[in-house]
């Protein structure tokens, strides 16, 4: 048995997937001091919600990063 690799060439198109089953957008927020990360949520204020409840149990931690997961998708055009 041999290995084979088929190349598709073309146009492709990139989008945020906006599709009815698509993944949803999630958000979390990231503390830049220490790397502790919030749950993910749907709702970005849950994920900024958190950043409070830990700068009150750090008080040096001061910045924060917001992470995004976007679901996006690629699809050849005709």
């Amino acid at each position: 048995m041999t290995a084979r690799t088929v190349f598709l060439f073309g146009a492709w198109t990139l989008a945020p997937d906006k599709e009815p089953d698509a993944e949803p957008i999630t958000y979390a927020m990231q503390c830049a001091v220490c790397g502790e990360t919030s749950a993910a949520d749907e709702d970005a204020g849950q994920a900024q919600n958190w950043t409070f409840q830990h700068a009150g149990r750090n008080p040096s931690h001061h910045t924060y990063r917001e992470l995004i997961i976007r679901p996006w998708r690629a699809w050849m055009r005709a």
